[in-house]
């Protein structure tokens, strides 16, 4: 008997976001794209606004009111700004699909919760989908893979915080630091602001320029505080503080913390890659390692290169993922699949582009 593909629907279907899932799906073997929606882009053909697609998705974008589109999906993306998700996603589970959302909607178990995150970005008033936040699992598959096999909404983590979770979860769960010495210094490429044209990241305003932002106020802070503090049985307040470099894609952070007494070089090695040991997307070095951003360029992976400074007892991690991969479409397809019961790699098994 044949089994036929999982319809997915991608929302938001013209940003880079929503371009990177079209990319994925487009060679996943168990799912097929149904339907492409956007507000911005109607009636042109995704494969006109990226003509790397020619050949591969040729789907013109409908209208979210278009009554042409399909309902009969299995999941849908919401590849959207803050705000879209939490009140669209709503009609969609009553019709039996199942929504992964990329933004901030979903990461959060509590209205209270997210209401500290809202106010980072300058979200006002009360969540619109309150309940459905009590169902909603977070996203990132190597910390919650079983709620999220089990889930009808995922919230995909923020770039930032896949890349800083990820980079400290060892090191936190097993009581190799410091929780309250965390130190996370973040650096990502301007596809990060998204698509729409800013005067900020016009070329000759982002070209050989570099600068910190939302300095001590970023909101991924809420949701890597909220993992990290998880993994340690407590509370935790770090500083982070993001940076943008003139980088097309790409993100780097780099982690410090105080080793707890006793524990050095050797043992966090041994935390490391024994924590990630069956983790297919998490690839762990030591300190010798020459690693650079264009080695996850393009994939799924964080690579995390595991230092130590004897002379200050301080725990050095350098965490780095593509922020359109992993940091975004790459983890939307990861828990689509854990979703649905299928292997967790289908799609996302290659290696990152080079140069």
């Amino acid at each position: 008997m044949t089994v036929r593909p999982i319809r997915v629907g991608i929302i938001g279907a013209g940003g880079y976001g929503g371009c990177g899932a079209v990319e994925i799906l487009s060679r996943h073997p168990e799912a097929e794209i149904a339907v492409l929606i956007d507000t911005q882009d109607v009636g042109a053909r995704i494969s006109d606004l990226y003509p790397h697609l020619h050949g591969f998705c040729d789907r013109t974008i409908l209208a979210p009111d278009d009554p042409d589109r399909p309902d009969d999906l299995d999941v849908v993306f919401f590849a959207t700004p803050d705000g879209v998700g939490q009140g669209e996603a709503g009609a969609w589970l009553e019709r039996g699909v199942k929504v992964v959302d990329y933004s901030g909607d979903f990461r959060f178990d509590s209205p209270a919760v997210y209401s500290g995150y809202a106010s980072r970005i300058g979200r006002k008033g009360e969540h619109a989908a309150p309940r459905l936040l009590e169902e909603a699992v977070y996203g990132l598959a190597e910390l919650h893979r079983e709620e999220i096999a089990a889930a009808r909404v995922v919230g995909n983590p923020g770039c930032f915080a896949v890349s800083c979770i990820l980079g400290l979860a060892p090191a936190v769960k097993t009581g190799l630091v410091d929780p309250g010495s965390i130190i996370c210094d973040a650096k990502t490429g301007v596809s990060g602001a998204g698509k729409k044209p800013a005067p900020t990241f016009h070329f000759p305003a982002r070209y050989e320029a570099m600068n910190a932002y939302k300095v001590s106020g970023h909101q991924h802070v809420y949701e890597i505080e909220r993992e990290l503090g998880l993994l340690a049985g407590k509370e935790i307040a770090l500083t982070f503080t993001p940076h943008v470099v003139p980088l097309c894609r790409g993100i780097l952070s780099t982690l410090y913390a105080r080793l707890a007494p006793g524990r050095d070089l050797a043992a966090a090695e041994e935390a490391y890659r024994d924590f990630y040991r069956d983790e297919t997307f998490v690839r762990v070095f030591g300190p010798g390692a020459a690693l650079t951003s264009t080695h996850v360029r393009g994939s799924n992976f964080c690579n995390i290169s595991v230092n130590a400074d004897e002379r200050t007892g301080r725990l050095i991690v350098v965490s780095m993922i593509d922020n359109l991969v992993k940091g975004q479409a790459g983890s939307a397809v990861q828990n689509m699949n854990i979703m649905f019961g299928l292997e967790e790699t289908l799609g996302l098994s290659q290696p990152g582009q080079y140069p």
